[in-house]
């Protein structure tokens, strides 16, 4: 045995902040290290891959227009985590949310009144609560795992949007693509930025953002969340119910990766497709987790993951590079999360058998 890991005798409130900021930096220099392996310029890689990108309003406002739905979803996963409460569906609640905002923007599709709007916006809610009362169910009434329950349904969802629209939602002026009608504009997210996509769902998302940040650290629901999450026995002890917390995380998760699929719809896609997102439900875990599960933390880490959704796009235009090269970054980016989450709750003891034999001598 080469080397063991020992607990720490306390964990370090500065480091649990700072340890984001070390796995982007060492996700930068891997990167870099890994571009040049591939024969390309490091430097100018990653200026292609996280500058270029956002060196424009233009570029800007599309930052804006990824990270919406991954701040959405990150800030609902972060209030279940917290309560230790693991839905890994976002990506099946966001198509549920879609279908349902969607399906009413379809069958009112000749109508223009102000309401149709707020009312996709509520079905797109409901549709993603709905899909996550699923787990929440089997979770409470037979201890199924979440994480299985929830996983699995995700696919259900897809199939099910496949199924609308190569079916009976499908455009009938679309020339057989499997595609639904163009929402009218009555059903589209106005944009705040006038030549640009950004709409009005961005400013949904840091409204959520700043009504969770109030939630967590000036309610009792946010007091609630922390005790149960952190001291099960506790919370058991003082009156807080566990099952009554898992259903309101995983509804509230649920309505806001609901609200991103609508929002993902009825704004920069204006319809319903095949796919609706490229993997934001998934992508949206390691947003929460770079976050701290903070709300503030969760708006930069969306941003940070909307870059990468970018610069990916970017290197395949500008370089050539396979747009797969946003997963790989993805992926290091939470594995030196997660590997520098470990070294601060633990402390790394090299050859331990060696110094037992040592001492014993």
């Amino acid at each position: 045995m080469l080397f063991k890991l020992e607990p720490r005798g306390g964990i370090s409130a500065r480091m649990v902040y700072l340890t984001p900021l070390l796995a982007v930096g060492f996700t930068l220099v891997v990167g870099a290290a890994l571009f040049a392996a591939l024969g390309y310029d490091p430097v100018h890689t990653l200026k292609v891959f996280f500058i270029h990108p956002v060196s424009s309003t233009q570029g800007l406002a599309e930052l804006g227009v990824k990270a919406t739905p991954l701040i959405l979803i990150g800030l609902g996963l972060a209030v279940g985590f917290r309560a230790n409460v693991w839905n890994i569906g976002a990506e099946g609640q966001l198509t549920l949310g879609a279908i349902a905002g969607g399906g009413v923007a379809l069958y009112f599709y000749d109508s223009n009144s102000p309401l149709l709007l707020p009312a996709m916006m509520v079905a797109g809610v409901l549709g993603g609560m709905a899909w996550a009362a699923i787990p929440a169910f089997l979770k409470t009434r037979f201890n199924t795992n979440e994480i299985l329950t929830s996983l699995m349904l995700t696919y259900v969802a897809l199939l099910l949007l496949a199924m609308l629209v190569n079916g009976p939602w499908r455009d009938p002026d679309g020339y057989n693509f499997p595609e639904s009608r163009i929402f009218s504009e009555a059903a589209t997210l106005p944009i705040i930025l006038e030549g640009t996509r950004l709409h009005f769902g961005a400013a949904i998302a840091l409204l959520v953002a700043v009504i969770l940040w109030f939630l967590f650290s000036r309610t009792l629901f946010g007091f609630q969340v922390r005790v149960i999450g952190q001291a099960p026995a506790a919370a058991s002890y003082a009156g807080f119910s566990q099952k009554k917390m898992i259903w309101i995380s995983l509804l509230l998760a649920g309505g806001l990766a609901g609200l991103a699929g609508l929002v993902e719809v009825a704004g920069p896609i204006g319809q319903l497709l095949p796919r609706i997102s490229p993997g934001y439900g998934f992508t949206a875990i390691i947003v929460a987790f770079l976050g701290r599960l903070h709300p503030v933390g969760v708006v930069l880490a969306g941003l940070l993951m909307a870059l990468s959704y970018l610069g990916g796009e970017s290197a395949q235009i500008e370089l050539g590079l396979p747009v797969a090269m946003t997963g790989v970054f993805q992926g290091m980016l939470l594995f030196f999360l997660l590997a520098s989450d470990v070294l601060v709750t633990y402390r790394l003891r090299l050859f331990p058998g060696l110094k037992r034999r040592s001492g014993g001598a």
